[in-house]
């Protein structure tokens, strides 16, 4: 393959975002905060919908790290993985689209019990200068898994939180 190849460019394109969605992912789990500016567009929105609370919509990753850092504070180990990934390059445009299946292992501090939320990410990307960027994401739970309960986050079907192809 030749650098000038347009495959170059999706592969780079996808390389670049895989490892944008690691960052995150560790970012999150070593709760450096901080880094969440490296990732983010300075105005990025970020919607969530926890599973018990009204919708959460955010703007830019220091409003991102401050509720993440007040949402887990209660847990004495917490670990944020990805599951699965899809990506969409829009590549003459400079940006990309994204859904990923994610869970959080998780136990509570106050009474030892363990819990896990599964969920998944909506997302859209900017590449600024040849760097990519979360530019919007979406964040809805599936179910969630306490001590002898499954919460099942939805009443909807599956598929229309899912979505359609990217």
């Amino acid at each position: 393959m030749k650098p000038d190849d347009p495959t170059h460019e999706e592969l780079a394109s996808h390389l670049a975002l895989q490892r944008l969605l690691a960052a995150y992912a560790d970012s999150v789990n070593r709760h450096a905060w901080s880094e969440l500016s490296e990732l983010f567009l300075a105005d990025a929105r970020i919607e969530l919908v926890p599973l018990k609370r009204p919708p959460i919509e955010l703007t830019g990753p220091e409003a991102l790290g401050r509720f993440i850092a007040g949402a887990i504070e209660r847990f004495d180990f917490f670990e944020f993985v990805f599951l699965n990934a899809r990506l969409a390059l829009h590549l003459e445009e400079d940006a990309a689209r994204g859904r990923h299946f994610m869970c959080e292992y998780r136990r509570e501090r106050a009474t030892t019990n363990w819990t896990q939320v599964f969920g998944i990410y909506h997302d859209r990307y900017r590449r600024i200068d040849g760097r990519w960027y979360f530019e919007h994401r979406r964040f809805d739970p599936l179910a969630s898994q306490g001590s002898d309960n499954v919460v099942f986050a939805h009443s909807a079907p599956l598929r229309s939180l899912l979505g359609e192809s990217l």
